[in-house]
């Protein structure tokens, strides 16, 4: 792939880009020496299995493989059994090293329907950092101060509010970003809250008299409450190993708002194409495409069938009522759909039934009163429990 053309695939969903300029300087450089740059992304198994948040960083790694780099995919289990206090306000309890191996296999099975195992390079850490002497480790201690340390965001809250810091809890970036040193890293992604220990790498990378690497931070994948950071303690979250049937009825539960993110940052589809498709469509379109990666071609289409099927029985009488509208300058108010359907007595009635959260369209949930219809349908328009129509506009 030409240079440009890897950039705005490598950018896309990205939070940060550290130093501005550096990826296309390593790109144009890699090039010209006919090598793939080594691109790095640790992850400590501290769970058995992934869900769809873990996913963002893969998918980029995904994408730097399509433009024919060498992924290295680096399971922390020396730096898992420390804890990292990364977003903590107390100190993480560590694994046992048995727990961490226990985790790291059920990684490496879930991350190939991802990857292409061809052009990822498995390490696990303990392969150096088990190595170290604590001469060693005296040493890496050395390159940083504890200003630097109480300069990221957690430790400093913890420090300034009166809670306890351990010392191992330092060591954590410290031994990651040697991590970048002992890999040769030229490129290193990670969740935005860990940019910290990013830039402990390129430091230690500097310390160590080696190039340092690009830094890239992706934003936190929000689950499906719209809200926090996915998560299974939070139960808002869509494993990778779940049946399809249930990874399909949770994407569609996602607001659309969130849908557009998701497209984002777990595929590669064009967004502007995405954005001119009905919501209902699109979302149908995620949620199968997402099972097809975990489940294997024909997956999602099943599942699309299995949930439209399951929906239709479930919520849509046999005689739903069709109607035609005209639009007012291509589109129709929604609220003027609501009351010239005949679902709702007036104006007034159909923004007080949005705003009781009663209003549905093709299945999802509508509490904008501003909303347009565009031209088309037809819409399922479902209020409260019992009324619906089938309205087209034209």
């Amino acid at each position: 792939m030409k240079i440009e053309e890897q950039m705005a695939l490598l950018s896309r969903g990205t939070l940060e880009v550290l130093p501005a300029g550096a990826l296309e300087a390593k790109l144009k450089l890699a090039a010209k020496e006919g090598r793939p740059l080594r691109v790095k992304a640790g992850f400590d198994p501290t769970a058995p299995d992934l869900h769809l948040g873990h996913t963002v960083l893969l998918e980029k790694l995904r994408q730097f493989q399509h433009c024919g780099h060498q992924v290295v995919f680096l399971i922390g289990d020396f730096t898992g059994t420390i804890g990292d206090p990364t977003g903590k306000n107390e100190t993480r309890p560590p694994l046992t090293h048995d727990e961490v191996l226990l985790n790291a296999e059920s990684y490496k099975e879930q991350v190939f329907k991802v990857l292409d195992p061809k052009q990822t390079e498995v390490r696990f850490n303990s392969e150096w950092l088990g190595q170290l002497t604590a001469a060693d480790l005296i040493r890496i201690a050395g390159k940083a101060t504890v200003a630097r340390m109480l300069e990221r965001d957690d430790f400093e809250k913890r420090y300034k509010g009166g809670q306890s810091i351990a010392i191992h809890e330092f060591l954590y970036p410290l031994v990651q970003g040697y991590d970048s040193v002992a890999l040769d890293a030229d490129v290193e992604l990670g969740g935005n809250d860990q940019k910290f220990n990013l830039l402990m790498g390129r430091q230690l990378q500097d310390a160590y008299g080696k190039a340092q690497q690009v830094i890239m931070t992706m934003p936190l994948l929000e689950g499906l409450d719209g809200i926090n950071k996915m998560s299974k303690s939070l139960n808002n979250y869509v494993g990778v190993a779940e049946p399809a049937k249930e990874q399909f009825g949770k994407l569609m539960s996602v607001s659309d708002d969130l849908m557009f993110k998701y497209y984002e940052l777990l595929t590669d589809m064009d967004l502007d194409e995405i954005r001119a498709m009905h919501p209902m469509e699109a979302k149908k379109l995620l949620a199968a495409t997402i099972v097809e990666r975990f489940h294997g071609e024909g997956a999602g289409a099943q599942a699309r069938a299995g949930f439209e099927s399951q929906f239709a029985k479930k919520e849509i009488p046999d005689d739903v009522p069709e109607a035609t509208l005209a639009g007012e300058d291509g589109a129709l108010w929604i609220v003027h759909a609501l009351t010239q359907a005949g679902l709702t007595a007036s104006n007034g009635e159909a923004i007080r039934m949005i705003k009781q959260n009663a209003l549905s369209i093709d299945g999802d949930k509508v509490t904008d009163k501003d909303l347009k219809l565009a031209p088309g349908g037809p819409y399922l328009i479902k209020l409260g429990k019992r009324k619906f129509v089938n309205l087209t506009v034209n």
